[in-house]
């Protein structure tokens, strides 16, 4: 089918990634957007660009109606999903067919024949593709049947979507008395993500590995598959670190699990790309888990080591071209090369349970860092980055927490993990915490060297309270650097970013940076700073958030900016760090009184459990927010009554909302 103008059903790095591509290939290209993407960087890349929306993404993102009027309104005249949101729901398919609208993706049939994960799985059955131990849902969603069926199948097991994809709607389940609650939770979810409530339960593969295949195929009954890509790094069942190839799987048996990714995609008359997903276990015995219908946020990673561009080939397919064009030999022409590995840069926090963040981007110029891991003559060394994201942009709390990837391909693992950890350390992201700290040392740390990581690895960390996602603490160059710019360090030409006088009296300054506080004496004389008379610190050059200081004779780079509140936001290794002057009247905390409960982060009140005259115990849960694809609950800090509840369900709120009141017990 012929096409020229596409609109791109979704947002963010994905966006960029398809409107970049599509306008290469001579396609003229359409972006959508809500009310809180109207800044983002695909809308200004775009061709043409129609607001569809408010924020939540139910009234904009997830709108069909809005997305096929905006197709209507600029003459597009195909459409790309991207992935999440719509991209893989059969009616959104059909309903572009329907529109005279070129579907770039599968078929709504195979849409929906993999979208039901239980059905899915009934389907490899009889394929012959090897299936975990599981209750499908049938015909009986009760509570009583689901209980039955759990106790026969044994602990642990996971609770799923029978709609689900990307974790939503998951719950790991260690023993019959957490059941009903995560029964619940996952159904609330599920509701929520997909607006199907059923579930199904899954023996969990225990110390199992998640990898999955790529698999491609055209409108002629052809298909073949690109190799697997390796992603057991996952906390809270989501995906973190990806790599291609895997560090177990032997050319044997890729070959297997190859075979069998083919066979579950033509079992369903599968077009364009798509990705089978297997959990593997501790014998390297493979089950098939679900099948994506869609492009994977890690195909970066197989595109390095294929030299294959996935997205021209999903252009390339949805005009009717044969996978013959390109690959003449079919399977035979699939070759891989080096070894590719993606981080996930997420807003979140490790050290709290990676709870999702939000704020303003301060400083991002990730073109240094692509060019700095640029190898020149060595074609199989690079360094890619995929975001959506600009300086002064604010990171809001409807969306997925993911603001960028990280991919380098190098020669080999050990090369590709060494470029890894310096393009975290080169592509500083500064105004907001994220899990740069935490992908580095990930990346570092034995378990993932030595390929030894399970798909729960990271959770069991994070529950142990392991050093690996403790936050952070500035080292000493970091605070000397701080106490420098804070002073007012200039660089050679003069024109210093302080208040204070460019003078050499000698003056006191005083730092605070999480919890801790430092004071120096210091003179200051244009370029150079002393510290206590002890350390000097020079500015020998200065650009757009980097300053390169000799601090006691050691000329480094300090990726620092400061804020519209004097404070300074450091990078260093991957993590943030924030100096600030103690304030002359520091406000009292408000989320330390135990009597006013108030929503962690903006997002959607998910559940309200309490009502006003309750009396409630430490610990007790009474609300839950949903943001980025995460729920967060809000527990009483002490015991006490419910004086007022201000939150209601499915009502938008804003970080720091007060939610309940309390009348503490004496």
């Amino acid at each position: 089918m012929s096409f020229s103008k596409i609109l791109i059903a979704n947002r963010g790095e994905i966006a960029c990634r398809v409107i970049r591509t599509a306008r290469a290939l001579g396609y003229r290209t359409v972006a959508v957007y809500s009310e809180a993407d109207a800044a983002s960087p695909h809308v200004a890349l775009a061709d043409e660009a129609v607001p569809i929306g408010p924020a939540p993404a139910a009234q904009s993102y997830l709108h069909i109606p809005a997305l096929l009027e905006a197709a209507r309104r600029t003459g597009a005249d195909a459409v790309h999903p991207g992935y999440g949101f719509l991209s893989e729901r059969a009616d959104f398919a059909a309903a572009c067919a329907e529109a005279g609208l070129v579907f770039i993706g599968p078929p709504p049939s195979a849409i929906e024949a993999m979208g039901d994960k239980a059905g899915a799985k009934r389907r490899m059955r009889a394929a012959g593709v090897p299936c975990a131990p599981g209750y499908l849902g049938d015909e009986d969603q009760s509570d009583a049947r689901l209980t039955a069926e759990a106790e026969a199948l044994g602990y642990p097991l996971l609770i799923k979507a029978v709609a689900g994809g990307g974790g939503r709607g998951m719950r790991l389940v260690h023993a019959a008395g957490e059941l009903a609650a995560a029964l619940a939770g996952a159904r609330r979810e599920s509701q929520s993500a997909f607006g199907d409530d059923r579930l199904m339960l899954e023996r969990l593969i225990e110390n199992g590995r998640h990898i999955e295949i790529q698999v491609f195929a055209d409108a002629h009954g052809h298909a073949v598959h690109l190799g697997e890509r390796d992603c057991t790094a996952q906390r809270r069942r989501q995906k973190v670190i990806e790599e291609a190839p895997s560090p177990v799987v032997t050319p044997e048996m890729r070959a297997r699990m190859g075979a069998d990714a083919v066979a579950a995609a033509l079992a369903v008359g599968y077009v364009g790309a798509g990705t089978v997903e297997f959990i593997v276990d501790a014998q390297l015995n493979h089950y098939f888990l679900e099948m994506n219908t869609r492009l994977q946020v890690e195909h970066p990673v197989t595109e390095c080591i294929t030299g294959f561009d996935l997205v021209e080939w999903q252009l390339r397919t949805a005009a009717g071209e044969p996978l013959a064009h390109w690959l003449p030999e079919g399977q035979a022409s699939v070759r891989f090369s080096g070894h590719a590995i993606e981080a996930r840069l997420y807003a979140e926090d490790p050290s709290d349970g990676f709870k999702p963040q939000t704020g303003r981007i301060l400083h991002w110029q990730p073109a240094l860092a692509v060019a700095l891991g640029q190898a020149p003559g060595c074609p199989t060394s690079s360094v890619r980055i995929d975001d959506g994201i600009a300086e002064g942009a604010e990171i809001s709390p409807w969306y997925d927490a993911m603001v960028a990837k990280l991919i380098v391909h190098g020669r080999d693992r050990a090369d590709a993990i060494r470029r890894l950890v310096a393009t975290l350390d080169d592509a500083p992201l500064i105004g907001l915490t994220h899990n740069g700290r935490f992908l580095r040392n990930l990346l570092q740390h034995p378990d993932f060297a030595n390929a030894q990581l399970t798909t729960t690895r990271l959770d069991e960390w994070a529950a142990r309270g392991e050093a690996i996602v403790h936050r952070p603490a500035p080292d000493e160059r970091g605070w000397m650097a701080a106490a420098a710019l804070a002073a007012g360090l200039s660089v050679p030409d003069g024109g210093g970013n302080s208040w204070r006088p460019a003078s050499v009296a000698t003056q006191t300054l005083e730092l605070q940076c999480q919890g801790e506080s430092r004071r120096w004496k210091l003179r200051r004389d244009g370029r150079v700073v002393e510290l206590d008379g002890q350390h000097r610190i020079e500015c020998l050059a200065t650009g757009a958030g980097w300053h390169r200081l000799s601090i006691d004779g050691i000329a480094c780079d300090v990726a620092a900016v400061q804020d519209s509140e004097g404070a300074w936001h450091l990078a260093h290794q991957g993590a943030n760090f924030i100096f600030s002057e103690p304030s002359a009247n520091p406000e009292a905390r408000r989320d330390q009184d135990p009597s006013q409960a108030r929503a962690p982060v903006a997002g959607v009140v998910a559940q309200v459990l309490v009502k006003p005259g309750d009396r409630v115990a430490t610990g007790q849960p009474m609300v839950c927010v949903e943001a980025m694809k995460m729920e967060m609950w809000l527990n009483a800090q002490a015991d006490g009554t419910v004086r007022a509840v201000h939150a209601r369900e499915r009502e938008a709120v804003s970080a720091g909302a007060l939610m309940i009141e309390l009348d503490i017990a004496a």
